[in-house]
């Protein structure tokens, strides 16, 4: 695999073809990547798979219009051919009076901030296989554990890189390894499933096997005979692994398209309050060895934490270059590249700030409600805010997490639900986006 140093190089040489063919502006991007998974089950090896890839994609400006085209095959012929085609395409392209580059003087200039995102581990499939197979060990060992949909173990590197023809080339590289399990506890008709998964940049970092595993068995058994409730009003705790899809949900109501096309439930939020008074969101893209971290975003601008809502008020929308011009403002820093096309907005390191409460205390006034560790489906209504999901989990009773339930459905409006969002104190960073316990009280939940 190529070097940051090279791949940044590869992107800065075909924007140098670009505007030598024509192009009044362009960008590329550069990016390259290694992986090998291998997943076993019921004690088998299942499948071992190694991908390797390197895909450059450019966009060049005539004016006010653009075009963008993308290669794997990264000969110099091929270089000179897809320039040709991006020119001659972005002169018979529509005008677009917000697309351009970021502006330049907003471009990041010197050293890139080191964010510790790749080791120099050397992890063999064999280790891969060994990890797997003591994480489906040890889900199986846990009493209640019949079959297995098995264990997966997985290791990555890339690397990414961007230039421009206004000042800016950057690249840098990533590790990425993973470790799952997926097992069934139970008989027949009342058979349950359920996993466990742990992400790190650093090898050193990911949880062990067995405690992957483990989790994965006790969490599948805790499923067994579900209960069947009442539909009613009740509160709805959610707890972290799904709780943070509520917060994705915020991210794309206040993308910089979603304001733009006025297709976003939060369209006229800004600067009011959102959520409960103490609530902040946070978004920070330089914490180190971040699953989502970047030491610039998708058109070179520099990057830096975020307070997207502080004491429950909407602070921010996430803008690139182009939503930024067409609503008067400025662009945020998180604009996302894929290989083709024109970028978009993402977040990074997203998460919401710990509560003040502990979660026994958060449950423990709930007469009748329901924590949910499961999310079925999308059901979600991005223009209106309407939420409705399947969902599964355990009853609350009289403050207490007691028996599972099944085939639920949870409903309510987006603007409602954060307006009664409670956190609590338990934040741990794990993923990408990351939240603690939460509570939303007034939900609407339907029993199977």
């Amino acid at each position: 695999m190529l070097t940051p140093d090279q791949a940044q190089e590869r992107a800065h040489d075909i924007v140098r073809r670009a505007t030598a063919a024509g192009a009044d502006a362009a960008d590329a991007v550069f990016a390259a990547h290694a992986s090998t998974d291998v997943s076993v089950r019921l004690g088998k090896l299942e499948d071992v798979g190694r991908s390797e890839g390197e895909d450059l994609g450019l966009r060049v400006f005539v004016g006010q219009r653009s075009a963008s085209v993308s290669t794997s095959d990264l000969s110099s012929a091929a270089m000179d051919a897809l320039v040709e085609r991006a020119v001659a395409m972005a002169r018979e392209a529509p005008e677009d009076r917000w697309a351009g580059l970021a502006p330049k003087e907003r471009l990041l200039h010197g050293a890139a901030p080191l964010l510790d995102l790749a080791d120099h581990a050397q992890v063999t499939p064999q280790a891969l296989r060994d990890a797997a197979t003591a994480a489906e060990d040890a889900a199986r060992a846990v009493a209640g554990v019949t079959n297995s949909e098995g264990g997966g173990a997985s290791a990555s590197s890339s690397v990414w890189a961007l230039a421009t023809s206004h000042g800016f080339a950057g690249a840098y590289a990533t590790t990425g390894y993973g470790l799952s399990a997926s097992v069934i506890a139970g008989e027949g008709a009342g058979m349950q499933r359920d996993y466990a998964h742990h992400s790190s940049r650093h090898h050193a970092r990911l949880d062990a096997p067995e405690t992957i595993g483990r989790t994965a068995g006790e969490r599948a058994v805790a499923r067994l005979n579900p209960a069947r409730i009442a539909s009613g009003a009740m509160p709805v705790v959610f707890d972290p692994r799904v709780g943070a899809s509520l917060i994705g949900h915020l991210i794309s109501a206040i993308g910089g398209s979603a304001i733009t096309r006025r297709t976003s439930f939060l369209l006229d939020a800004m600067g009011t309050q959102v959520f409960a008074p103490g609530i902040a969101i946070q978004d920070d893209p330089q914490r180190p060895h971040g699953l989502r971290s970047r030491p610039f975003d998708g058109e070179g601008l520099p990057v830096g934490p975020t307070a997207i809502v502080s004491d429950g008020m909407l602070e921010t929308w996430l803008l690139d270059s182009a939503s930024a011009r067409q609503l008067g403002l400025e662009p945020t820093g998180h604009a996302a590249r894929g290989i083709a096309g024109a970028p978009g907005v993402s977040s990074s390191n997203l998460y919401m700030e710990a509560g003040k409460v502990p979660v026994a205390t958060l449950i423990g006034d709930i007469v009748h409600g329901v924590y949910i560790t499961e999310l079925i489906g999308q059901g979600v209504n991005p223009v209106t805010g309407d939420y409705s999901r399947g969902a599964a989990g355990f009853l609350i009773e009289n403050g207490e997490i007691t028996r599972p339930v099944a085939e639920l459905t949870i409903a309510g409006n987006l603007k409602q639900m954060y307006a009664q969002l409670t956190p609590a104190n338990d934040l741990v960073f794990r993923y990408g986006v990351n939240v603690p316990t939460l509570r939303v009280d007034g939900m609407t939940v339907a029993g199977g």
